[in-house]
């Protein structure tokens, strides 16, 4: 006898909008054993992780700016995955979009911020845009995954960055570490509260949200992404250009990405650093799908995955626990969420000896 997945002639609605819910749900769960295990009571791990980063203001700040890039990265995410194209080096191009808005902050230290902070943001978009173009030509010229190729890209925009900052970009002021020069207040943008780190990210974040939520229902572009990854064959009956709608969205989330990165580096970080995300682009993917593909469920999902991130330094702090405790959560949420949509979209049989003979399968 073996175990059996058989997909369902209909999937719950009602289902597909509690999947998420119940993934958190056995992430809280789970989480509470992995405490245990950790010889700490769970109930204060619990509280620790997820209830103490809304105690301060400072904290609930924290949250929200940890949460724009990767709202930013996941909206243009769902663009991709809306039309069935894998990108998955999003931390590529937002590596490359901090690298050229950081040019330009470099470059044009002294220039007045009104013009320096858009060349910055713009410089970013196509940073990311042009990395992102990339595997978006391998794949509609010569058919080449766009998982793999994306992937690798991104380990070669992070040797790039790196090489950065410890060559022609090192702060001479800097004592030998490896950093550029702090940007300037022209080349930084401008915080949001006197007592913490909310920058104008955050806005351009929300502001893409619902951007995203009025045009992705209501343009022929929103349908025309719709129907390349449900239908395709319906998509090239209907006139709709296969190869330019994946060269679209493999542009426009890698615009998103770079816009993200220079977004983080100039509200956040001030300066290039060779580690200047602590995985925003690979998360993002989480937020993504957690978020259902939706806009506001996206940003849900981003306050959420960003949580993980203020938790896990909460549980650094005050628990003794390694600050990859937050990789742990991240990745059992992930795994949550394909359990539970993989029930929804199939039912688990349990098949005898004799119909799998019956089949011709190998028992």
């Amino acid at each position: 006898m073996r175990l059996e997945l058989e997909r369902r002639p209909e999937q719950s609605r009602l289902m597909l909008f509690l999947s998420p819910v119940m993934a958190i749900a056995i992430t809280v769960l789970v989480g509470a054993l992995v405490f245990a295990v950790a010889g700490i009571n769970p109930l204060r791990g619990l509280y620790v992780y997820f209830l103490s980063p809304f105690e301060r203001m400072w904290s609930i700040q924290e949250l929200m700016v940890k949460a724009a890039p990767l709202i930013i990265i996941a909206l243009g995410l769902a663009l991709c995955f809306q039309a069935s194209v894998w990108n998955i080096g999003a931390e590529g191009q937002y590596t490359l979009g901090a690298i050229f808005g950081g040019y330009i902050a470099l470059t044009f230290a002294d220039g007045p911020a009104y013009v320096v902070l858009p060349a910055m943001m713009l410089a970013g978009m196509v940073g990311g845009l042009l990395w992102a173009g990339i595997p978006a030509v391998l794949k509609t010229v010569f058919r080449a995954n766009e998982i793999l190729t994306s992937l690798m890209l991104t380990y070669v925009a992070l040797l790039v960055l790196d090489y950065l900052v410890r060559g022609p970009w090192r702060d001479p002021m800097g004592f030998a570490f490896p950093e550029t020069a702090i940007f300037t207040a022209a080349a930084t943008l401008p915080e949001l509260t006197a007592d913490g780190r909310l920058h104008l990210g955050v806005v351009f974040a929300l502001a893409l949200v619902v951007v995203f939520a009025l045009a992705l229902p209501t343009t022929l572009r929103g349908f025309e992404i719709r129907v390349a990854g449900n239908a395709p064959k319906a998509a090239r009956f209907a006139g709709f250009g296969l190869s330019a709608t994946i060269l679209f969205v493999f542009l426009a989330s890698g615009a998103l990405a770079g816009l993200a990165g220079i977004a983080e580096v100039s509200g956040t970080v001030h300066q290039l650093l060779p580690t200047i995300s602590p995985g925003y682009g690979f998360t993002a993917i989480i937020v993504a799908f957690l978020g259902r593909l939706n806009p506001v469920g996206i940003l849900v999902a981003g306050l959420v995955l960003s949580l993980s991130y203020i938790g896990g330094e909460l549980a650094q702090m005050r628990l003794g626990l390694p600050l990859d405790v937050a990789m742990v959560f991240q990745g059992i949420l992930l795994f949550s969420l394909l359990a539970c949509d993989t029930l929804i979209y199939y039912r688990v049989r349990l098949v005898g000896r004799q119909r799998v003979a019956e089949r011709g399968d190998v028992a």
